[in-house]
């Protein structure tokens, strides 16, 4: 029994394609380095998946608009140096329970696989306590092989350091089982905002190692928005601190 309702909505034909999946997760760093990347190379949406799997809840878009909790996938053909065509999984949401993620995530790569795929890349977030200047992009692979690709594209190789939770993990191992080789792409980020920084580090690591060119401009701007509200989040903790000190000391002098 299948979980994922999936709406073909145009018929297409593509030459070993490479899936990527980036569905949202921590800090929403693999969502938005493949929104960037579908709205920067002009890919076209080839299919909907749908799923009770999915939280029970529509999302209210601009205007009252009322939208559903779906997936969405891409395709992109002949991009880069070595022309190679591309199948990109985004959405709003992931499946709630562990079994519907199990479920939901075989259900979408049983049907990428009939367009030929031997190569996947899933990417996403990995936890640090603090924002940093420079994300750092650490790597994990199905194979020897991918692991030194991904060491040729300076990404850190994480080693005896937990899971990958979700659907970036659930995709390479179930992969591996179907002879898909893969790797995961981690952006440091606090996770708790929309981090463009480490999206941005994840893109142009994904692009040295499929060889294609993007700008990342836009990115560059969302990333100056986030920076400036953590620094108006910090002023402000920063004035609460001082305020209370300030407090604390004319409490003192009046008790004195």
């Amino acid at each position: 029994m299948n979980t994922a309702e999936i709406n073909i909505l145009k018929e297409i034909e593509l030459e070993n394609p490479i899936f990527i999946e980036a569905l949202p997760g921590l800090g929403h760093v693999g969502k938005l380095a493949a929104d960037h990347m579908i709205d920067e190379l002009n890919a076209t949406k080839f299919a909907e998946i749908y799923s009770p799997a999915f939280p029970p809840q529509v999302l209210i878009k601009e205007d009252g608009i009322i939208g559903n909790m779906l997936n969405e996938l891409y395709y992109l053909k002949d991009v880069g140096e070595d022309n190679l065509d591309l199948i990109v999984l985004v959405g709003n949401t992931q499946a709630l329970s562990p079994e519907g993620q199990y479920l939901v995530c075989k259900d979408i790569l049983d049907f990428v696989k009939g367009y030929g795929i031997t190569r996947m890349f899933t990417m996403g977030g990995m936890a640090i306590p603090q924002p940093v200047e420079n994300p750092k992009v650490y790597g994990a692979a199905s194979d020897e092989a991918t692991i030194e690709l991904l060491k040729e594209a300076g990404i850190e190789i994480r080693s005896n350091d937990g899971g990958i939770v979700g659907a970036s993990g659930l995709f390479l191992g179930l992969g591996i089982r179907q002879g898909i080789q893969g790797a995961c792409l981690m952006g440091e980020t606090p996770g708790y905002f929309i981090d463009a920084e480490s999206a941005e580090a994840i893109l142009k690591k994904l692009s040295l190692l499929l060889n294609f060119e993007i700008n990342t401009d836009k990115l560059d701007e969302r990333a100056e928005e986030t920076r400036q509200m953590i620094a108006k989040a910090q002023q402000m903790e920063q004035d609460l601190i001082n305020k209370a000190n300030t407090g604390n000391a004319d409490d003192l002098r009046y008790i004195g």
